[in-house]
C-alpha cells in the first residue's frame, strides 16, 4: 500500500515536465515561423530566464551538498582500507562504461554514416558569428585544475572535481581524527539534509524550467533544424537509446530484476536533465532518489559526486560519433587503426572535462586536428549542440545511476526500496522513520 503515494508523486512531476516540454515546443515553434530572426532571438532570451533561474536554484546548492555528502559519506565508511575498496570498484566501472560508450558511438557512427550525405569540401564556419570553442586542454592542466587553491573559490564557482578532491581530503582526515570531528560531522549532516529538503522546493519550478528551455531552442532554431540535421540528432539518439540499453543489462547481470525498478526511481532525474540540458539540475533529486531505491546513503555521498566528474557516458560516445561525424561530412578516410587511436586519445582527454564549459565540444575540437579532420567542422554541431545535450545530460544521470547502485550491490549496501520498508514497520514506528528521511 506504501508504494503507491511514492510512485505517484514522481509521475505526477514526469508527466507535469513532460506537458511543459511539449507546450514550450509548440510556442517556440510558433515563435519562429511568425517572427523574424531578431524577433525570434530577443523572445528566447526573454523566455530562457524562466530556465536560468531554476538552474540557479540548482547550482546554489550543488557545492554545499556535494561537499557535506561527501565528507559525510567518507567519514561514514571509516578507514582507509574501505575507502580504497570501494574506490577501486567504482574506477572500474567508470573505465568500463566509457570504454563502452567510445566503442559504441564509432561503431554506430560508422553503421549510420551520417555526415556522408553532406559531402563538404569548404569550410562551414568562415561567416560564422559563433566562436569555437577553445581546445587548450591537456593532462597537465587536468591535473593543476583538479586540486583547488582556495576551497572558496571552488565553491563560488561550482568547480566539482575541485569540490570533490577537496572533500575526499577533508573526510578521511576526518575519519582519522575520529570522535573529536563528530560535531562537524554532524552539523555537515544536517547541512545535507537542509539541502535535500530545498531540492524539493526547488523541483516544483522543473516544469517551468523546461518549459523555457524547449521554447527558446525552437524559437531560434525552428523546426527545420530537425530536417537539416535530421539524419544526425535521430542517429545520435538511436545511438544514445542502444547505449542505455547496453547500461541497464549490464546493470542488470549485478541488480537481476531490480534494474527494472531502479529505471522508475531515476525517471524524474533523467527526464529533468533531457529537458534542461542539464545533469547538475538532477543531481540533488537523484541522491534522495538513489537512497529511496534502498542504497546506502554512504555509498551514494561517495560514488555520485565522483561519476559526476569522471563517469560521462553520454559525453563520451557523443565524442566519438561528433568527430566521425566531421570526418565523414568532409570525406576524411579513418582507418580501424586511426579510429582506436582515437578512442585512445578521448579516452585520456576525456579525464579532463569535469569543470570545463561545453566541455565535450572541447575535446573535439582539440582531437580532430590530429587526425587532419577540419577544426571548422565542429561549426557543423555547434548550433544544434543544445539538442544534442539534452540527451547527453540525460545519459549521464542514467550511468551515473547505475553505477551507484551496483557498487551498492557488489558491498552488499542495497536494501530494500523505502517504501516497502516503511511498509513493513509497524504503524507506531513508522511516522517516525519517514519524518527522517524527507
Amino acid at each position: 500500500m506504501e508504494l503507491k503515494p511514492t510512485a505517484r508523486k514522481p509521475n505526477r512531476l514526469s508527466l507535469f515536465i513532460f506537458i511543459a516540454m511539449l507546450l514550450g515546443i509548440g510556442l517556440g515553434t510558433l515563435i519562429h515561423e511568425t517572427s523574424t530572426a531578431k524577433a525570434s532571438a530577443k523572445f528566447a532570451a526573454d523566455i530562457k530566464f524562466l530556465t536560468v533561474i531554476f538552474l540557479n536554484l540548482v547550482k546554489v546548492i550543488i557545492a554545499p551538498l556535494v561537499f557535506s555528502t561527501l565528507v559525510v559519506g567518507i567519514f561514514k565508511l571509516g578507514d582507509g582500507k574501505a575507502i580504497g575498496r570501494i574506490g577501486g570498484k567504482t574506477i572500474a566501472w567508470f573505465l568500463a562504461a566509457s570504454l563502452v560508450s567510445l566503442a559504441l558511438g564509432a561503431l554506430l557512427v560508422n553503421v549510420f554514416q551520417p555526415g556522408t550525405h553532406l559531402h563538404l569540401s569548404v569550410l562551414p564556419d568562415q561567416n560564422s558569428t559563433v566562436p569555437l570553442p577553445p581546445s587548450d586542454i591537456s593532462f597537465q592542466s587536468f591535473v593543476t585544475h583538479a586540486f583547488p587553491s582556495s576551497i572558496v573559490d571552488a565553491m563560488a564557482t561550482n568547480m566539482i572535481l575541485q569540490i570533490v578532491v577537496f572533500s575526499i581530503f577533508f573526510g578521511m582526515a576526518a575519519a582519522a581524527v575520529g570522535e573529536p570531528a563528530m560535531p562537524i560531522i554532524r552539523g555537515l549532516d544536517a547541512l545535507a539534509r537542509i539541502m535535500l529538503t530545498m531540492t524539493g522546493y526547488i523541483m516544483n519550478f522543473a516544469p517551468l524550467a523546461a518549459f523555457g528551455s524547449m521554447a527558446a531552442t525552437l524559437a531560434i532554431l525552428g523546426p527545420e533544424v530537425l530536417v537539416t540535421f535530421g539524419k544526425f540528432i535521430l542517429e545520435f539518439y538511436i545511438a544514445l537509446l542502444v547505449l542505455w540499453a547496453v547500461l541497464f543489462a549490464g546493470g542488470g547481470l549485478f541488480l537481476r530484476k531490480r534494474i527494472v525498478q531502479l529505471i522508475r526511481f531515476i525517471l524524474d532525474p533523467t527526464l529533468l536533465a533531457l529537458t534542461t540540458a542539464s545533469s547538475e539540475a538532477a543531481f540533488p533529486q537523484l541522491i534522495t532518489q538513489l537512497e529511496a531505491f534502498g542504497c546506502e546513503e554512504k555509498i551514494v555521498s561517495f560514488v555520485l559526486p565522483l561519476g559526476y566528474s569522471f563517469n560521462l557516458d553520454g559525453s563520451m560516445i557523443y565524442m566519438t560519433f561528433g568527430s566521425l561525424f566531421i570526418a565523414q561530412a568532409y570525406g576524411v578516410h579513418l582507418s580501424f587503426a586511426q579510429q582506436l587511436t582515437m578512442l585512445l586519445f578521448l579516452m585520456l582527454s576525456s579525464k579532463g572535462m569535469a569543470g570545463v564549459p561545453r566541455a565535450a565540444l572541447v575535446v573535439i575540437t582539440a582531437i580532430v586536428p590530429v587526425f587532419h579532420i577540419p577544426v571548422e567542422g565542429v561549426g557543423l554541431i555547434l548550433g544544434i549542440d543544445q539538442l544534442l545535450d539534452m540527451g547527453r545530460s540525460g545519459t549521464n544521470v542514467i550511468g551515473n545511476s547505475i553505477a551507484t547502485a551496483v557498487v551498492c550491490k557488489w558491498e552488499n549496501a542495497l536494501a530494500a526500496p523505502l517504501a516497502q520498508v516503511r511498509a513493513r514497520l509497524k504503524p507506531a514506528t513508522a511516522p517516525v522513520m519517514a519524518e527522517g528521511i524527507k
